[in-house]
């Protein structure tokens, strides 16, 4: 058998592979803790203030801190729209061992009913422990005196307290403050757009409508911020520095709460509106429209059984009448017609017409009725405004024509935006040739100029453009822009803000005399239209009334208020300012399908406004109502 040979190692070359190895091993290491050295070089030096700033973030956050809604006065310093307390009942969830012993506790101590425990229990889902969730919003008084007692055994529930709108005179103030609501994604996106986005971060309710939403900037303030520490939870451990928020501004408006309120009852089971305006700065001191409702349900949240009742009710009590019913001004624009053409020339004050009852033109079989069937006899521009004669003023729109009636009438702001300041206004329709155009594609016919001298026909106002133009002219040609803002207020003091003006209606003063002592012996004429209303008023009042048809009358039909459907009833209209000599308040009045005219409906509530205002109140000195 053949011996195994035997291999001889070479010990010399091992040596050196392993050592070559180890050196390889060794560098390897050297590389990858160089590495390591270097990357912690990087982050640690290099990328500190980065890193330092990223962890502060997680460790230190901003919380939001919602300002308080400036407060809505009156021009009397009377609270209109507050910032009420509401207090929720409020729970821990990490505080509480068992729910079922404490809910049940709480629904037979509190009434609270099962939908709200169960949705209760489903807004449980995916909270952290630590956040508070919300049991019962808007506790009663009864509730939290109740809880108040028992509170000790019900460990991790609390109420809390926060701010919320509250309108106190409800309905009365509704199309005046309008009112503040959760806002939705629609406004997200006007505050992105905006860039106001960032001080909303704590809000939850905007301005919808009214004053509410056009001072919306003013009321709401300014957000503030608490720097807190928080853990790797989320869990609050210490606020390290508090922001305060800025409170919005007060607003103080020219409204007269009192006047307001008895606007309001006045016009109680009528539809309409009544507006009344300080002619020296253009004030509104009372703009009422009715039917109205509670701003306070769409603060709270109105459901939307309560949202479709007021949707459809055909009585539209959403519609602020006051800036956007729509209404033909009827008689009432006859003291602007004849100024017009005391201006044009086309009348003076003495000149006559004949008013057989009728008024026609040659080779036309239609025939514009007066009111008076058997007409006025001889009528001068005086007796034709003092006793409404329709067939003047058919005539004079004729010789006058739509182009200049347009031009003057635009003047004194009819088929204009007011300015009010609120968003919620229509313009009304001021009818002139291109209008008829761009309407109807038609050419203005001259049958078409004749009711307009009457404000019949294409033309309407709103019941603001109306008592405006009263205003201009009562202060002869001075034109101030309708204002609901009177004044801001601040901790450092309130600001009063001045008129704001529009170009003055240049007229001859002996014209406005004319106009304005005709509109004077509307009242203490025994055969004016606003006689009865307002002759033995204890003040010196003008007035003009006015009867709107609200669907056509047949040639040789005759109207019967009491035969026709309700909503077919003529509108009622009535203008005045007092007193004639120093004017301190205008008022206009807008009735829908009543039963009478202008003279007997809506005059008699003109002068319960101006009573209220003149008389109950003192607003006017006693020399001054001895004169008649």
């Amino acid at each position: 058998m053949a011996r195994k040979k035997v291999q001889i190692r070479d010990h010399s070359f091992e040596a050196s592979l392993f050592w070559r190895r180890a050196l390889f091993c060794l560098l390897v290491v050297v590389v990858c803790f160089g590495a390591l050295v270097t990357n912690l070089y990087h982050l640690q030096i290099e990328e500190h203030k980065q890193y330092q700033v990223r962890s502060n973030d997680n460790r230190i956050k901003l919380v939001p801190v919602a300002p308080n809604r400036g407060i809505i006065y009156d021009r009397n310093g009377v609270v209109l729209a507050e910032n009420r307390p509401v207090y929720s009942l409020e729970v821990v969830p990490e505080q509480v061992k068992s729910w079922d012993e404490p809910l049940k506790g709480l629904q037979q101590l509190l009434g609270i009913d099962d939908d709200t425990i169960s949705d209760f229990k489903e807004s449980l889902k995916g909270v952290r422990r630590f956040n508070r969730v919300t049991l019962l919003e808007e506790m009663t008084e009864k509730q939290v005196a109740e809880f108040s007692v028992n509170q000790y055994r019900y460990p991790g529930f609390s109420v809390e307290g926060r701010l919320k709108r509250y309108y106190p005179y409800g309905d009365a103030m509704t199309h005046v403050l309008g009112y503040v609501a959760r806002i939705n994604d629609k406004d997200l996106q006007d505050l992105a757009d905006k860039d106001q986005l960032s001080n909303y971060a704590a809000t939850h309710e905007i301005g919808k409508l009214g004053v509410e939403r056009y001072y919306e900037s003013l009321l709401h303030g300014q957000v503030g911020y608490m720097e807190v520490e928080v853990n790797n939870r989320g869990r609050v451990i210490r606020t390290l520095r508090f922001e305060p928020p800025v409170p919005g501004k007060d607003l103080y408006l020219n409204i007269d709460l009192g006047l307001q309120l008895k606007a309001q009852e006045l016009l109680a089971g009528h539809r309409g509106s009544i507006v009344a305006m300080d002619p020296h700065t253009g004030g509104i001191l009372a703009m009422a429209s009715a039917p109205s409702y509670d701003p306070n349900l769409f603060v709270r949240g109105i459901t939307s059984k309560e949202y479709n009742k007021l949707l459809h009710s055909p009585d539209r009590p959403l519609i602020n009448r006051s800036t956007q019913g729509r209404y033909p001004p009827a008689s009432t624009v006859k003291p602007f017609m004849a100024l017009v053409g005391l201006e044009e020339g086309e009348i003076t004050p003495t000149s006559k017409i004949w008013d057989p009852g009728y008024f026609e033109l040659p080779n036309v079989d239609h025939k514009w009725r007066d009111w008076k069937r058997w007409g006025h006899g001889w009528v001068d521009m005086k007796k034709a405004i003092s006793e409404s004669c329709d067939t003047y003023f058919y005539q004079l729109a004729l010789n006058l024509g739509i182009d200049r009636i347009h031009n003057w009438m635009t003047k004194f702001g009819f088929g204009q935006y007011s300015g009010i300041d609120i968003h919620e206004e229509t313009n009304g329709v001021m009818p002139s040739r291109s209008w008829k155009e761009r309407r109807f594609r038609q050419p203005w016919y001259i049958g078409d100029t004749i009711p307009i001298g009457i404000g019949q026909s294409y033309w309407t106002v709103t019941p603001v453009q109306l008592a405006t133009a009263v205003t201009i002219m009562a202060n002869a040609g001075v034109y101030h822009t309708p204002k609901l803002l009177m004044a801001t207020g601040s901790p450092t003091g309130i600001i009063k803000l001045p008129p704001e003006d529009k170009p003055e209606v240049k007229a001859s003063p002996l014209h406005w005399h004319e106009v304005e002592a005709a509109m004077r012996f509307t009242v203490t004429s025994p055969h004016g239209s606003a006689h009865k209303a307002l002759n033995d008023a204890p003040y010196t009042a003008t007035g003009k009334t006015g009867t709107a048809q609200v669907i056509n009358i047949g040639q040789d039909e005759k109207y019967d208020a009491k035969k026709v459907a309700e909503r077919h009833r003529d509108n009622a209209m009535f203008i005045t300012y007092a007193p004639y000599e120093t004017p301190k308040i205008v008022v206009a009045v807008a009735l829908e399908n009543v039963i009478g005219g202008g003279g007997s409906v809506a005059a008699p509530l003109a002068r319960q406004v101006l009573d209220y205002y003149l008389l109950d109140e003192g607003h006017l000195k006693d020399d001054e109502a001895s004169h008649d």
